[in-house]
């Protein structure tokens, strides 16, 4: 999943693809290098962001949405918890929401099944603004496997099915360090139903925490890493930045299984 931030202000690349035709070309590279989703956000969500309305975030990501279904086929995600928003990107063609608030927000799970979109459903402790001040759990792994569990039942039971639900554990959303170093240790064992499990970590401050380096050749080298080691242990989707070493690391990954190889 190639990461397309359409904002001005998104921790790695905010700004570089504000303007649509921009965006659809920086589509389009990453398709070429291996993208098979393509993620488009319209509101930062890095930590102590602030909200959006609805009219601006429709203004940055629906153009894109359109401009890009006009030139491709490929599966395009909107990051997104707005029902109006959810609503108008999929008339225009987006075949995924992925919600960092799990279809939470009124109207949210019911926009997505009126759609007939595929969802990602994500773990957050608390907001954008004030998630990373003093995240706590007694027990992570426990307690975000719950939080997927109930937004997979809650979709099932306003009439999705499972085949069109991937859960998300929110690596850095509410979390500390130890926080994501559990999950990413027990990411093979977050699967709820069958579910495929989405893993986003591409970039983040956790390795600049983790290597007490902070440069980017830092962040992607762990990036690498964690999606070498997702893959290997079943990880249906890898969230990422850098789309060609990211395809390349799970295309090892994958030929070193056992049922794989050769």
């Amino acid at each position: 999943m190639g990461v397309l931030n359409v904002t001005p202000d998104s921790f790695s690349d905010g700004g570089l693809y504000a303007a649509a035709d921009a965006a659809v070309e920086r589509a389009l590279a990453m398709i070429e290098q291996g993208a098979a989703i393509i993620d488009i956000g319209g509101e930062s969500t890095r930590p102590g962001a602030s909200p959006v309305s609805t009219g601006a975030e429709l203004d940055r990501v629906l153009p894109v949405v359109k401009a890009l279904r006009a030139r491709s086929d490929i599966f395009i995600s909107v990051d997104t918890s707005n029902p109006e928003v959810i609503e108008a990107v999929c008339a225009a063609g987006a075949d995924m929401i992925n919600d960092i608030r799990g279809l939470t927000r009124p109207g949210a799970l019911e926009a997505a099944i009126a759609a007939d979109a595929a969802v990602c459903v994500m773990h957050m402790q608390g907001e954008p603004a004030t998630m990373q001040t003093k995240p706590v759990y007694d027990d992570v792994v426990g307690e975000i496997k719950s939080y997927l569990a109930e937004r997979v039942a809650a979709c099932c039971a306003a009439g999705m099915t499972l085949d069109r639900i991937t859960v998300d554990p929110g690596f850095g959303f509410g979390k500390t360090l130890a926080h994501n170093l559990a999950l990413l240790r027990a990411v093979d064992e977050l699967g709820v139903e069958g579910c495929p499990v989405l893993m986003g970590v591409s970039r983040k401050s956790m390795f600049a925490h983790l290597f007490d380096r902070d440069d980017m050749g830092s962040r992607i080298n762990g990036s690498l890493g964690a999606a070498f080691w997702a893959t290997l242990r079943g990880v249906g989707i890898i969230r990422c930045h850098d789309v060609r070493e990211t395809a390349e690391m799970v295309c090892l990954a994958y030929r070193l299984m056992p049922l794989h190889g050769g």
